[in-house]
């Protein structure tokens, strides 16, 4: 289960609607195998963290969700194969194409638009405030 959380990603948790308002369901109210993935998945990100010498846990710790830990570490571990500046067009390119996809709830909008603003910091690229409002207020849906 723990390979099956870095192949293929999280447990995607099921929301229950209260009040008229959509919430993701709580850890105590998960059935009893959605509990046992959501453990393993925090089980995947934590032993991925556990073993990275401190210069690349520094740069990925920021990750929750343990696919996208993987990945950022394979990349990082590759070295040199991606320069700088290739990866910095690579995270503006991610930047000008953000946008809300179909089905996502505003806390994975954020989430996702989060890291990727924190992995641009991370290779201290220079944003004005104003653009990253702004992308992130027109790229919401518009419901």
């Amino acid at each position: 289960m723990i390979l099956e959380s870095v192949e293929h990603g999280p447990l995607i948790w099921p929301t229950i609607k209260e009040n008229g308002v959509t919430k993701t369901k709580k850890y105590v109210k998960l059935s009893a195998t959605e509990k046992i993935q959501a453990d393993y998945d925090l089980k995947a990100t934590n032993i991925i963290l556990q073993g990275l010498p401190s210069d690349i846990y520094s740069l990925v710790n920021h990750h929750r969700v343990a696919k996208d830990l993987w990945e950022k570490v394979q990349l990082l571990m590759q070295g040199t194969s991606l320069t700088k500046q290739e990866r910095e067009c690579k995270l503006y390119d991610a930047f000008d194409k953000f946008t809300h996809i179909k089905g996502e709830s505003l806390h994975q909008y954020y989430l996702r638009f989060t890291q990727l603003i924190n992995d641009m910091n991370i290779y201290k690229m220079k944003m004005e405030q104003f653009q990253v409002n702004t992308k992130f207020l027109n790229s919401l849906p518009p419901e």
